[in-house]
């Protein structure tokens, strides 16, 4: 019994030495991950917003192919940092492939897309905005704006049908603003401030 338990003493080293080489490594990345992510929202939220893309672009690095979900609301935040960076034909091509694969995933998680949804819809409304600012013509920015206002509307149906009312009037407010955005004359629309988040 004795050269038992000895044997087994004697084990708990190279079974803790064997689990660092082997799931331990695993772990200490998604520990990496997760101190990146901290310290990306903490960034974010001081306002620091080209700091805060950075360490959203490195977690996404270090982030493990198997954490997709994961990887899709690090994207997500990114995109949101870079709008605020001013970075928005960057954010809009981001948005816009990341809710294409969600639609496509059939496993994706339905919240995670429709703040995508959102995401990418005030994108275009944006981008709709400076293309009209920047004199471009309406077959240019008229595919984005109906684009968002078809989106502010799927997501105002689904907030009544789920039964958040506050999201879903918040949606048929966006909503309205994008149709009078789409309608406004041009010289109305250049004496307005630049809309912001």
């Amino acid at each position: 019994m004795r050269k038992f338990l000895l044997v087994v003493w004697l084990m708990i080293p190279v079974a803790g030495w064997a689990y660092h080489k082997g799931p331990g490594q695993r772990q200490l990345v998604l520990d990496d991950a997760a101190r990146l992510l901290t310290e990306a929202d903490r960034l974010a939220a001081a306002e620091d917003w080209a700091a805060a893309e950075a360490k959203y672009e490195a977690a996404l690095v270090v982030l493990p192919g198997d954490k997709l979900e994961e990887a899709q609301r690090v994207r997500l935040e990114r995109a949101k940092v870079q709008m605020m960076a001013k970075k928005l034909p960057t954010a809009h091509a981001d948005l816009k492939a990341l809710v294409d694969e969600m639609q496509s995933d059939s496993a994706a998680n339905p919240r995670l897309l429709a703040e995508a949804r959102q995401s990418l819809a005030n994108a275009q409304y944006y981008m709709t905005w400076l293309m009209r600012l920047e004199g471009k013509p309406r077959e240019e920015w008229e595919p984005e704006i109906d684009a968002a206002r078809q989106t502010f509307r799927l997501l105002a149906e689904q907030g009544e049908t789920s039964g958040d009312k506050e999201a879903a009037q918040r949606r048929r407010e966006d909503l309205e603003s994008a149709v009078r955005l789409a309608r406004m004359d041009l010289t109305d629309l250049q004496g307005l401030p630049l809309p912001s988040q």
